[in-house]
């Protein structure tokens, strides 16, 4: 989940967000990064078939509710906070997917006209594609395979194309989170959402509240939900934590964890630290339980959406005893979003042998000749831990996921070919090694990772 904050203030400010912007196809960014890439490279990368790390596809829906299974978290009812330049619909590159994605023929992108066009053109491609639309999306912008992070998959949203990354942080929080709601309205929201998806994992496990035992919530609710989910074809299992609270996972044995759990399972809410023990003791469980299943762990580790984000609170580097953990060492970890903004912070932890980092979001959020900087960091490190990723989200008509993923694509591709034209000028690698590591990271490190 990256931001989301579109859908809000276009809702709200739609008229004065909503303007005429340069109607050039292409982008300022782009004019001035073309003496920065090399032509070889930049064909090579674009001709590339890649796989997608980290994205919220839309299933197909022809008629009744819409699909809103595209995160466990929806940010689209947060307080106001200030978005950032890219995202913003007066942004030239929503211009450019339209014009691309659906021959939109207008030179401005007024709420008048892209409603307009998405009724007489998008919603017509998308009746016409039918449960193929998402597939043909992807082929719109070059991706072979994208990681689905959904709560459910949907028929039109389905292997080979499409590989699912479920979310399990309700799991961490079996008991009373009032308090916890309690925090800031973003919150109030997330944890109503959050009790939702736990009434959902305990009905299907044959329960109406949580055992009253550690054990049996452990055997019976966590593990057998992620049994499921590796049986429904899950690759990952992905954690929104930072929305909820910090990193910083203490390692509790089990007796402390227990303790908290039979003293407060349906009663009234623990203490703040108490709780966290618990927490702390669940996540890595899971974590756990995840290596011997073979699915990674994907992290949300970026700044994200909302005025009360606590972006202190998920600098990657809270993460390094995880990653120390000698029990944790069959499980993978992906930080996704790459950190921003402690990009140089997670550079060091790729040292870790099971843990890698995709730049999805920042390949949405920041101009190509921006993101290059960090990914040369990056490539020039370890090089085998750097997947690909866009981050589509459905963030407002304007803006939804297929042209955020249209954007974030493109983007991404222009920053890593940036970065590899670079250090090729600067004699660090030779033209045929940028093709090499061009596809290592659009394609090759993810199919390693995941055994695709």
């Amino acid at each position: 989940m990256g931001y989301a904050n579109v859908r809000r203030i276009t809702k709200l400010h739609i008229a004065s967000l909503f303007c005429a912007i340069c109607v050039s196809p292409v982008s300022c960014s782009n004019e001035s990064n073309r003496g920065n890439i090399s032509p070889e490279i930049l064909a090579e990368v674009n001709r590339i078939r890649a796989i997608d790390n980290h994205a919220h596809p839309v299933r197909f829906v022809s008629a009744g509710e819409p699909d809103r299974e595209f995160d466990a978290l929806p940010v689209d009812n947060m307080e106001p906070a200030s978005d950032p330049l890219q995202l913003r619909p007066d942004d030239g590159a929503v211009l450019e997917a339209w014009r691309t994605l659906w021959n939109y023929p207008y030179n401005d992108t007024t709420q008048m006209h892209i409603h307009e066009w998405n009724d007489q053109r998008k919603q017509g491609v998308a009746r016409q594609k039918g449960d193929d639309y998402p597939a043909w999306i992807l082929d719109s912008i070059g991706v072979d395979l994208m990681l689905a992070n959904r709560v459910h998959m949907g028929r039109s949203v389905q292997p080979p194309r499409f590989r699912w990354v479920p979310y399990v942080d309700a799991l961490m929080f079996p008991l009373d989170n009032s308090q916890l709601a309690q925090q800031n309205s973003d919150r109030k929201a997330f944890f109503a959402d959050e009790d939702k998806v736990r009434a959902q994992f305990l009905k299907e496990a044959g329960f109406d509240a949580p055992p009253r035992s550690l054990d049996e919530y452990l055997r019976s609710v966590i593990t057998a939900a992620l049994e499921r989910h590796k049986l429904g074809g899950a690759v990952a299992e992905k954690f929104e934590i930072a929305y909820l609270r910090s990193f910083g996972f203490d390692n509790i044995d089990r007796a402390a964890a227990d303790k908290v759990y039979s003293s407060y399972v349906g009663k009234m809410p623990p203490s703040a630290a108490e709780y966290k023990t618990l927490q702390d003791f669940l996540f890595r469980y899971i974590a756990l339980e995840c290596g011997r299943l073979g699915m990674a762990v994907h992290l949300h580790t970026a700044a994200g959406a909302g005025s009360y984000f606590d972006v202190n609170g998920v600098n990657p580097l809270l993460l390094e005893p995880l990653f120390n953990d000698p029990d944790l060492r069959k499980t993978k970890f992906v930080m996704v979003h790459g950190g921003w903004p402690f990009t140089r912070e997670i550079t060091a932890l790729l040292n870790k042998p099971n843990v890698y980092l995709d730049y999805s979001m920042q390949s949405l959020l920041l101009p190509p000749s921006t993101l290059a900087h960090t990914l040369r960091e990056w490539l020039e490190w370890v090089p085998e831990k750097v997947l690909f990723g866009t981050d589509a989200y459905p963030y407002s008509e304007a803006l939804g996921w297929e042209e955020s993923a249209w954007i974030a694509a493109k983007r991404g591709r222009e920053a890593l070919a940036i970065a590899l034209t670079q250090m090729m000028r600067d004699g660090e690698i030779s033209r045929d090694r940028a093709f090499v590591l061009a596809r290592m990271v659009l394609r090759d490190n993810a199919q390693n990772l995941y055994g695709f």
